[in-house]
């Protein structure tokens, strides 16, 4: 009776704090499983930008930024930095439902905010943890907000480390994992990793990082019978950290530096190093499996969905991979009429039966996933037009798509 009592009492206040809803999320980079999977989410396959068909709202930005949006229950957050040197931060709260502006704080940057023309000041995804945002941007100014909008704390990290940044821009998106926000500021000045308390902004480690440019994003991983880990990668390896301290777990020799990211599922990581590499994670060093070279991800990290690999890469090709590393099927984009898909930044997202590819001439793609096709080639099942360039990847949340580019904020779901 007792345990029955337990039982009942976890229920209602998983509940009331929404703990059951966190699947349903899509609280950083490529989801709250950092693996670009909705799972069985069905958000529409078709939609009309030009009409409203499929967008039940619009939101005018006002700022740049090719971060992704995040979703917390009927919040989305997003991103952007605006001014002739990018130096005005904004972080926005969205209403879900509506599309109506909860809330919008906005900063000065304290650190270098000129970037490539093609990318803003704006560039890193922020993350949640269902209590707080973290938003980072690319001058490396770290701001912590509630839910509500009000400010926790704020690290000018360049202020600190002077010498960190590049002329392209910082792009590394953090994450959070027990209670630790984790930042990978890697460039030719001052690179480091550091492991931020969530709840007061302090420094709990930092770590010296080989001194070059890399825009690839930390992975938090929690699975069975492995312990908490923030893996990185870099030229210099892929490397495991405990995130409480900073002690480097295990480390795999290989350069894996450059812009996407590694992705883990059922206690494996997939890596894109030589094609895609995949590594067996358990209590002590990873197991190498097998690499699959024929496939080449460029600057969009995997997906894992339902057992497969999908990768695409900056022309539009997308190829599956089965568990195994066998590729499955493949499949180059193209517009009906000849029209210019453009190249691909963002990452794909996945949900149910769907792979979602957006390029950044705003062409969006929605393409069947599973298993091999009789000629071999994939299938294209909708395609969409946005209308404008965009870089950021989606996110999904509620049965629901939101797409941002640097002028406006799209919510795509059904009627």
């Amino acid at each position: 009776m007792a345990s029955l009592r337990y039982l009942v009492g976890f229920v209602f206040f998983a509940i009331a704090t929404g703990a059951f809803s966190v699947r349903a999320d899509w609280r950083q980079f490529r989801g709250t499983d950092g693996n670009g999977s909705a799972g069985d989410q069905q958000p529409p396959l078709e939609w009309n930008v030009k009409t409203g068909s499929g967008i039940p709202w619009t939101l005018d930005l006002p700022g740049r930024g090719p971060s992704s949006p995040i979703v917390v229950g009927e919040r989305v957050i997003v991103t952007c930095s605006s001014g002739y040197r990018q130096d005005r931060l904004h972080v926005l709260c969205i209403d879900a439902q509506h599309g109506r502006l909860l809330w919008e704080r906005q900063f000065w940057a304290t650190g270098r905010s000129i970037t490539h023309a093609s990318s803003a000041n704006a560039a890193p995804t922020p993350a949640s943890d269902g209590q707080s945002v973290y938003a980072l941007f690319s001058s490396n100014d770290l701001i912590c907000l509630d839910l509500q909008g009000n400010l926790r704390w704020l690290r000018g990290l360049a202020h600190e480390f002077p010498r960190a940044g590049n002329d392209i821009g910082m792009a590394s998106s953090p994450v959070v994992i027990d209670g630790t926000v984790v930042v990978q500021i890697e460039n030719q000045g001052d690179s480091f990793a550091a492991g931020i308390d969530a709840q007061n902004g302090s420094t709990r480690w930092r770590i010296e990082r080989e001194h070059k440019s890399n825009w690839s994003s930390p992975l938090g991983i929690r699975a069975p019978r492995v312990p908490s880990t923030v893996v990185m990668t870099s030229t210099d390896g892929i490397k495991g950290f405990d995130p409480q301290d900073g002690h480097v777990r295990w480390s795999i020799q290989t350069d894996a530096g450059g812009i996407p990211s590694v992705i883990a599922q059922d206690n494996r990581l997939y890596a894109p190093v030589n094609g895609l590499l995949a590594v067996q994670l358990g209590a002590g060093s990873p197991d190498t499996l097998w690499t699959a070279k024929e496939v080449q991800p460029s600057a969009a990290s995997p997906v894992f969905h339902r057992g497969n690999l999908y990768c695409i890469s900056r022309g539009g090709v997308v190829n599956c991979v089965d568990s195994l590393g066998k590729r499955k099927w493949q499949l180059r984009l193209s517009r009906t009429g000849n029209a210019k898909v453009g190249t691909f930044w963002a990452s794909p997202v996945a949900a149910h039966d769907y792979l979602y590819c957006v390029s950044d001439e705003g062409a969006a793609f929605v393409v069947q996933t599973g298993d091999q096709r009789k000629d071999g080639q994939g299938v294209i099942v909708a395609e969409n037009d946005f209308g404008e360039p965009i870089q950021a990847t989606p996110a999904v949340a509620h049965q629901a798509i939101y797409v941002r580019s640097n002028t406006h904020l799209w919510k795509v779901a059904h009627p």
